[in-house]
């Protein structure tokens, strides 16, 4: 049986992912494909809008926006509640199941550009798993959960403040022990190859640990266990929408101040009131527990950042500044490390997956969303029907490179086999 399609739409936020996906369902409505294809359903991959409500917060497109298209696995869990990557990969699986039983083709959509990639290669996982803010895996494993529960104070808030850069041990060999014991007590395994002065290393085994939710010798152990080449499970096509960052950031400072004023801070309050609630909840009073930034939706960007200014007894408009700035700090910083996910790690994996009629093929197209208004449509929207449109007749599609300048400037990296 040949392989089923699938599209995927990447990238950061504020390029009109949600919009090309809703553009393309209902584009899909108005032929008959190959096969009998007619129609799509949208399945969400951002990790965020999993969660009921808190609308402003994590981004989600209007209903009214979504003209009536079927979105899936949205909305659907507890704030609060965990959702791990593997139980999102088998409800999306299942939800596709479903869509190609209908004839209809599943457009899977969101800024979990790590979700997307352990979709369309799920014998893979990656190493280092993006997060949307300084300590936020789309996921946490039972066993580093209890172990981080039972860390001390100050191992805890060094796991939850992680340094950019690794201490010098001869300069400050206090910081670098700490690290060390800290790695110790989370991946006893990992600690032992790497000597205490190693900063470098013992940090990057902690950020692994702290972004994958995962110990990395677990991570190591399954991945000598999966094949050299990755391999595709559909006939996918990718879109990525890619903004140039000058024009991006802008955008998202924009976006930042139009949350605040649509009720982010409400929201804001209404998940504090949840967390404190919570049986694991450390809360006393106001007081958020650290751990929360790392677990579920408490990883939106703009619930830490406006902690110390809610729990202020006489909140000051230069406090409420800061944390705008904060949050528009964060998102820059999010999008930045979006995009060097999908170039580092989605990109290398489907280069790397070798095509042939018996196995699924995976193919990704830039689209520069860098512009707004027509330009996004004939940039963006126009394309993307076009190549959608060979794709599903199997006809021959283009050279991915030679859409754009840009296209040919961040499609240009190598594949990068596992190791």
């Amino acid at each position: 049986m040949s392989p089923l399609p699938l599209i995927a739409i990447c990238g950061t936020t504020g390029v009109g992912k949600s919009k090309l996906a809703v553009e393309l369902a209902l584009r899909l409505r108005q032929e008959i494909f190959a096969n009998g294809w007619n129609g799509a359903r949208i399945l969400n991959a951002d990790s965020m809008q999993v969660y009921d409500g808190m609308d402003v917060i994590t981004n989600k497109l209007p209903v009214s926006a979504r003209h009536g298209v079927e979105h899936l696995l949205m909305s659907f869990k507890k704030p609060g509640e965990q959702y791990v990557v593997g139980q999102w990969v088998h409800d999306a699986m299942q939800a596709i199941e479903e869509t190609h039983a209908r004839r209809q083709i599943p457009i899977v959509v969101g800024g979990t550009s790590y979700w997307i990639q352990h979709l369309i290669f799920p014998d893979r996982l990656a190493t280092e798993p993006i997060s949307s803010g300084s300590s936020s895996a789309s996921f946490i494993s039972e066993d580093l959960i209890k172990s981080t529960a039972t860390l001390p104070s100050d191992l805890l808030n060094l796991f939850n403040n992680l340094p950019e850069t690794p201490p010098v041990a001869s300069e400050d060999p206090q910081a670098a022990f700490a690290l060390h014991s800290l790695l110790s007590t989370l991946d006893p395994v990992v600690a032992g190859r790497w000597h205490w002065k190693d900063t470098r290393k013992v940090l990057r085994s902690l950020v692994i640990t702290r972004d994958s939710g995962r110990r990395p010798s677990d991570i190591f152990s399954e991945q000598s266990k999966t094949a050299l080449r990755p391999r595709s499970v559909y006939d996918t096509l990718c879109f990525w929408l890619y903004a140039d960052p000058k024009s991006l950031n802008p955008r998202l400072d924009r976006r930042v101040e139009e949350m605040v004023q649509q009720g982010l801070l409400d929201e804001i309050r209404t998940m504090r009131s949840i967390a404190s609630r919570a049986p694991s909840s450390s809360t006393e009073g106001n007081n958020q527990s650290s751990t929360e930034y790392t677990l579920g939706i408490y990883q939106s960007i703009g619930y830490r950042e406006f902690h110390e200014y809610l729990n202020a007894a006489s909140p000051s408009e230069k406090a409420f500044a800061e944390a705008v700035d904060d949050m528009k700090l964060s998102t820059r910083k999010y999008a930045k490390r979006q995009v060097s996910w999908i170039r580092n790690k989605l990109l290398p994996a489907m280069y790397a997956a070798q095509p042939s009629k018996e196995l699924a093929t995976a193919v990704a197209y830039l689209l520069d969303a860098t512009e707004l208004g027509d330009q996004w449509t004939t940039n963006v929207k126009e394309v993307a029907f076009q190549i959608t449109q060979g794709f599903l007749k199997q006809a021959p599609l283009p050279d991915p490179r030679s859409l754009s300048i840009a296209a040919m400037n961040m499609l240009s990296v190598r594949s990068k086999p596992a190791k």
